[in-house]
């Protein structure tokens, strides 16, 4: 039993490894982790089918996939992706005010017990109701009792705004984006990356935030940017890019990432490769930032000897069975769901079923 690496070695021809590739004017010459990327995407997406279609285990003979624990290939797949579509922007009322505080309510802290914490102590959530005292009295007493309010999935630093505790300080930040306008200025916006811009403006937010929480934005049925449109690559990525390229693609890494959306289907074809996407949809710029971070990860123990820039030599997070009924339902207006599909939100089910 080999990697992906060792067990589909190319055979010549159609399936070698391009010498070069062009992007952004710049001649690129892949390392093995360039293919390693395409064969780790249809194998993490085959993975992600069979659980989906209820088979039982082994769903993968690569060990370092079935040893470790990674991201789905189309983030919107994920769980917490998953919930924060059925549980909270598809839940409760749709006004775009209500809507945009919930998301970022939800993925300030990422956590969602947290959100169920809020929801039971609390009630519906929403902007109207909210007051910064109820919801402090309800996460400072879980913190006390050693509950722990954040995700370790990645860190959201706290704005300074006066607040002794992290989790005030992030209301507080929450309270200004709802308060400054910030829910209408990026529902104006004429592109994804003026959206970005305006949560760029806020305390804390860095680019690589203020791109996720975009992303999670834009699920929302009042928001129309596609996933096409624009792409901040993060500091995983980043890693996964250097790994594939090497030092030659420092500074054009957004423009990496469009070549791999550009170029998959020629990519997977060549390695013979079956790669259907999500139902027909194909890996988006966000996906394919996303399976760098995750390529970076595999190539730490596939391709040891291929360096990266954090110099990260070992994959923290094992593979834990989830015992929870996978879902898979994503924002109607791609058209992805069936009738009453996996984890459709209760009223769109009922509407389906008539």
């Amino acid at each position: 039993m080999g990697t992906l690496l060792q067990d589909r070695q190319a055979i010549a021809g159609s399936d070698a490894m391009p010498g070069t590739v062009q992007v952004a004017g710049q001649k690129l010459r892949p390392t093995p982790v360039f293919d390693t990327y395409w064969r780790f995407a249809a194998a993490r997406q085959a993975v992600y089918e069979a659980r989906l279609e209820g088979r039982e285990q082994p769903w993968t003979d690569d060990p370092i996939l079935a040893r470790h624990r990674f991201t789905n290939c189309y983030r919107a797949a994920d769980r917490v992706s998953q919930f924060l579509l059925t549980d909270v922007i598809y839940s409760g009322p749709q006004a775009w005010e209500d809507v945009f505080f919930r998301t970022l309510l939800f993925k300030l802290f990422n956590k969602e017990s947290t959100w169920r914490l809020l929801s039971r102590e609390l009630g519906e959530v929403r902007w109207d109701s909210y007051t910064f005292a109820a919801y402090d009295r309800v996460l400072s007493a879980a913190f006390a009792q050693g509950e722990r309010l954040y995700s370790a999935a990645y860190i959201v630093p706290p704005p300074q705004l006066g607040e002794g505790r992290k989790h005030r300080n992030h209301l507080r930040l929450l309270e200004m984006m709802m308060t400054s306008g910030a829910p209408g200025r990026v529902a104006q916006a004429a592109t994804m990356k003026e959206a970005y811009k305006v949560l760029l403006g806020y305390p804390a937010l860095g680019p690589f935030l203020a791109y996720q929480f975009t992303i999670d934005l834009n699920y929302a049925p009042q928001l129309a940017f596609s996933e096409m449109d624009f792409v901040v690559p993060g500091p995983g990525a980043r890693d996964g890019i250097r790994k594939c390229f090497g030092p030659a693609a420092d500074g054009i890494e957004a423009d990496v990432i469009r070549y791999m959306a550009a170029s998959q289907d020629e990519h997977f074809t060549r390695l013979g490769l079956p790669f259907a996407g999500l139902k027909g949809r194909p890996l988006q710029l966000i996906d394919c930032q996303n399976l760098f971070c995750e390529v970076d990860k595999y190539a730490r123990v596939a391709h040891p000897d291929i360096a990266g820039i954090s110099g990260r030599t070992r994959i923290k997070q094992a593979y834990r069975r989830d015992a929870a009924a996978l879902r898979a339902w994503f924002p109607p207006k791609w058209g992805l769901n069936t009738a009453a599909g996996h984890g459709a939100p209760a009223a769109e089910a009922r509407a389906a079923r008539g």
